[in-house]
């Protein structure tokens, strides 16, 4: 329960109502539980879903649910797909592409990434079928969540200092296994191999993120596991919307 409410910290702007003050080596071990934070922010969409959905047009409910992911989550991940978006825009060296990175203004490829990618979240949202709303509902942040333990999982950090420093240097391969087995229950007690088809996507895309920044920067930073998170939602939405007629 310590490490979920750790993980639920970090992860959201949810208050917790309980002394959460954690070492940091706390950091590391609370990413096992960080399918189940997901799995808790999923199930926080589907009881929106569940009470504006009779009353709104599909087209505004999914855009509500994509304000409702920005606004629990603290907008912590769009930050780091816009600044990794920016980052990339730079060229230049490492400590360039770094220096961006940190820099708190965002720049024209960032905006138009974080336009691009919420709008992509939306449209996939509007895709997936009614029949299997409330399991998606549930999954794409579980598999987020998921995806940056992937990432984590014996990388390099390119900053010694930092959040995402901290998580990466606490972390060891239990804790991606009990990620792993949680994410890999969840997809096959939801959508079942469709589910699985999904965690495929979002794993084979998250390695080869991983693999250019750890070549390109040397690690990984804060905001890449952040950016890695935003794609893995929008992946697995695009593929969970796949393969239905509506």
């Amino acid at each position: 329960m310590r490490l979920y409410l750790i993980a639920m910290q970090f992860l959201t702007i949810i208050p917790i109502p309980f002394d959460t003050r954690c070492q940091k080596e706390d950091l590391g071990r609370s990413t096992a539980i960080f399918p189940l934070a997901g799995l808790s922010i999923g199930g926080l969409l589907v009881g929106l879903n569940w009470l504006i959905a009779p009353w709104l047009a599909p087209p505004l409910t999914a855009a509500l649910l994509v304000t409702a992911l920005a606004a629990v989550t603290g907008a912590l991940h769009l930050d780091g797909l816009a600044d990794v978006s920016d980052g990339l825009a730079a060229r230049g060296s490492r400590e360039r592409f770094l220096a961006v990175m940190k820099d708190s203004n965002v720049g024209a490829v960032g905006a138009v990434a974080l336009v691009l990618g919420l709008v992509l979240k939306w449209q996939a949202l509007l895709a997936i079928p009614a029949g299997i709303t409330w399991q998606a509902l549930l999954l794409f942040p579980t598999l987020g969540r998921c995806a940056q333990v992937v990432a984590m999982a014996g990388a390099k950090h390119a900053r010694q200092d930092g959040l995402g420093a901290a998580f990466i240097q606490g972390m060891a391969t239990r804790h991606l296994l009990v990620a792993l087995c949680i994410t890999i229950a969840t997809c096959l007690l939801l959508l079942s191999v469709k589910g699985l088809v999904a965690l495929t996507a979002v794993f084979a895309v998250t390695l080869v993120i991983k693999g250019y920044f750890q070549n390109r920067l040397g690690g990984l930073t804060g905001d890449i596991i952040g950016c890695i998170c935003e794609v893995a939602e929008i992946l697995a939405l695009i593929v969970l919307s796949g393969g239905y007629q509506q």
